[in-house]
């Protein structure tokens, strides 16, 4: 699917399907063949289950929150058992969502946890020894809850290895793989190939967030997809949040130059606070325009976080408790019931459908699945129908098809010329015509925190 879009779904079972906030928890079965399909119908291709593989519970060593952190991990080898409906048989209930999330058409994502474990690890398929921690059991940052792994040990390299291949049996088809900068890319260098000989279609997405490492994760390192938190999602939160210039887009765009497909664009995630927080857009709409330029621009892949579809939020959505959310929630209620809308308010309605429609051409339509991209912004920089700070302007082309896209980061709606120079005519192979050519620019309307899409050929 390389230089192609496609969709990935996060979610973290034991919240999607909880209804008793800290006295609860979702379930395996709560993700039933029904709401697999429906999430497909978003345009989905892969569901990244988040915290699945067994990690320290409330009462252990360390452990932060009600619930314990997906990401300190006390076994590589079994599942939560809070996860199963019949805790004995919980490696069962997730080889079954396994199946039902292959039935529906979609691919299975798991995190895999390489730098640390939690302050106590205990597994009776394959333990650590003292060879496989740094002296002292140390941790990095602030994850108290962890002691981290010695990758100067060829024994870590090899169990590490064993465990992705342990789950790749299983019928999972990739790894969402955490604070890779923090292993030795060497290590990645000589596992990821092993693992791809023997199941080549799986794919490997790496958390990193230093952009000067992204060549070597590549090139040698072997990983598919990189997450790009420091480049577009940063960029575009502080657009939204007017501390920077729509056109510094472009700047992420040329810094990335070749790598731009294999960059993994997303809004929301585990790690980061909900669009509708003052820490991003502050209410459900707002963070539509950089949906549109984080969908639309290029041929990345996209990823969507439990509940973005539904506005969720404002409150940053905790790994370290069980709790409900309520947007979920109404929409599960609602899909049991056979009507997804019954329990949602106007809005919330409202919310789904754009995402809906946006999600689904971004991997319908062949122009914004794999067309390619021309940016627009260095053209309008002295155009006086046209603000360069607020608007962002680019073309997609595919075969015959060309689209003028352009997205307004403003709370009113705009009227702008957009000028299309003679580089972009000579570069994407289009014929200038009486209605479109480099001397007289598009005129665009755009709604409030929005974006518009013009068919031009």
């Amino acid at each position: 699917m390389k230089n192609e879009k496609f969709i990935i779904y996060q979610m973290l079972p034991r919240t999607f399907g909880n209804n008793k906030g800290a006295a609860g928890s979702g379930r395996f079965g709560d993700i039933d063949l029904k709401v697999l399909e429906s999430i497909a119908e978003l345009g989905v291709s892969y569901i990244w289950y988040t915290g699945v593989i067994r990690h320290a519970l409330a009462g252990e060593e360390g452990v932060k929150g009600g619930a314990g952190s997906p990401y300190a991990i006390s076994d590589y080898y079994d599942v939560n058992a809070y996860l199963a409906s019949k805790p004995a048989k919980r490696m069962q209930e997730f080889e079954e969502l396994i199946h039902r999330t292959h039935e529906a058409g979609l691919k299975v994502i798991i995190d895999f946890v390489p730098n640390h474990v939690s302050r106590v690890y205990y597994s009776e398929t394959a333990g650590f020894t003292d060879e496989n921690y740094y002296p002292g059991h140390i941790f990095d940052g602030d994850w108290s809850d962890t002691a981290k792994l010695n990758y100067g040990s060829q024994d870590t390299w090899m169990k590490m290895r064993d465990i992705l291949l342990f789950w790749a049996e299983k019928g999972v088809d990739g790894f969402r793989c955490d604070m890779i900068e923090l292993v030795p890319v060497d290590f990645w260098q000589w596992c990821i190939p092993q693992i791809k000989r023997r199941h080549k279609k799986l794919i490997f997405i790496g958390e990193a967030y230093q952009p000067h490492n992204y060549p070597a994760l590549f090139d040698r390192g072997g990983f598919d997809y990189l997450y790009d938190k420091s480049g577009f999602y940063d960029t575009l939160r502080r657009i939204v949040r007017y501390e920077e210039g729509a056109s510094a887009i472009s700047g992420e765009w040329q810094k990335l130059g070749d790598m731009q497909p294999q960059m993994l664009n997303f809004l929301e995630n585990h790690d980061e606070d909900r669009i509708t927080s003052e820490y991003f857009a502050g209410n459900r709409f707002r963070g539509l325009a950089a949906l549109f330029v984080s969908l639309f621009y290029n041929t990345a892949p996209f990823m969507l976080y439990f509940g973005q579809e539904l506005g969720e939020g404002p409150a940053k959505t905790s790994i370290f408790d069980f709790e409900t959310l309520p947007k979920v929630s109404s929409w599960l209620k609602g899909l049991r019931k056979g009507d997804m809308y019954k329990f949602l308010d106007h809005e919330t309605r409202a919310v789904y459908d754009i995402y809906k429609a946006f999600l689904q051409i971004a991997v319908d339509e062949p122009v914004i699945r794999k067309g390619q991209t021309y940016d627009l912004q260095y053209a309008q920089q002295f155009s006086v129908d046209y603000d360069p700070n607020r608007q962002f302007a680019f073309l997609r082309k595919f075969g015959k098809k060309t689209f003028l896209m352009v997205a307004n980061f403003t709370d009113a709606a705009v009227n702008v010329k957009v000028r299309i120079p003679e580089h972009a005519f000579e570069f994407l192979g289009l014929e200038q015509n009486e209605d479109v050519n480099a001397a007289n620019p598009l005129d665009v309307h755009i709604a409030p925190n929005a974006g518009t899409i013009v068919r031009i050929y």
